[in-house]
């Protein structure tokens, strides 16, 4: 019984290892995929920010914040 358990034990192991050096380069590819949508966030949040509506919205706080009575 022992040597079937022990045999049983080996091939888990064995599939596991396969498949974790099967998954290597998902990683890679994971962060690729991470960097580009970062830049494309980056691209349309600066777009909004840059927008007529949002800069004098983001000039008339500053210019609030710096009017400010203390």
């Amino acid at each position: 019984m022992r040597l079937v358990r022990r045999g049983v034990r080996r091939c888990v192991n064995w599939r596991a290892a396969l498949r974790s050096r099967l998954d290597a380069g998902m990683a890679t590819a994971e962060y690729a995929v991470g960097t580009i949508a970062a830049c494309a966030f980056a691209a349309v949040l600066y777009r909004v920010v840059t927008s007529g509506a949002v800069t004098s919205a983001l000039q008339s706080v500053i210019q609030k914040a710096l009017d400010a009575q203390f």
